[in-house]
């Protein structure tokens, strides 16, 4: 992990049927300027299992990152780091895999239970302080923040605070679900007109035969 940080990606998927759709966003980690945006498309070939996510969504997210020219110092996950029954949700297969530091927030609790020590409220799972409950603006739900790899609890909250500004999910992963959602709805809206486009031509072919 760098001293200075400063460019923050934030990653993300959408699904429908069979494919996914992903989306990154490198943002310059003081202003929250949108620096590049990457997306790809892959066909999902690992079944739903709730925890083994991971492997459902990593082709498509590491294709995204992939792609970038300019590489982020640290990446927010839509997802779990270590706040995973078996400690390796995809924020830290994804960072493991790929060499980056990375951190899980995720909106809902995976594992792990709530505790207030100090300040501060962290998630405890067998014993181990795994993760925070982080809330970020107020008036909402905490977001859950693990380390994924290569960087503190400590600094991973720090970064989410500050991505976060007045909105309850980090800016960075905003970004790239709004691009993710508008991939996937683009395609699907390509592919409907296509196939219309199909029947048309069947149609008006069996008016002449």
């Amino acid at each position: 992990m760098p001293k200075e940080i400063r460019f923050v990606a934030g990653v993300d998927a959408a699904y429908v049927g069979g494919m996914a759709f992903g989306a990154v966003a490198v943002l310059d980690h003081q202003s929250l300027e949108v620096l590049e945006t990457q997306t790809a498309v892959r066909q999902v070939k690992f079944p739903y299992v709730s925890s083994l996510l991971s492997f459902r969504e990593f082709p498509v997210v590491a294709a995204c990152i992939g792609k970038l020219k300019r590489k982020p110092d640290v990446v927010l996950v839509d997802g779990h780091g270590r706040v995973h029954p078996y400690r390796l949700g995809l924020a830290s297969h994804l960072g493991v895999v790929l060499g980056l530091p990375t951190v899980g927030v995720a909106k809902n609790r995976l594992v792990g239970e709530v505790k207030q020590l100090g300040e501060e409220t962290f998630l405890v799972f067998e014993g181990e302080k795994i993760g925070a409950a982080v809330a970020t603006c107020a008036g909402v739900h905490p977001v859950y923040v693990s380390v994924g790899h290569r960087v503190s609890l400590e600094t991973a909250v720090k970064i989410v605070k500050n991505c976060s500004r007045r909105y309850r999910i980090p800016v960075p992963i905003r970004v790239a679900h709004k691009i993710a959602s508008e991939e996937h709805k683009a395609k699907m809206a390509a592919a409907t007109n296509t196939e219309a486009g199909e029947r048309r031509v069947e149609r008006e072919t069996e008016r002449y035969s």
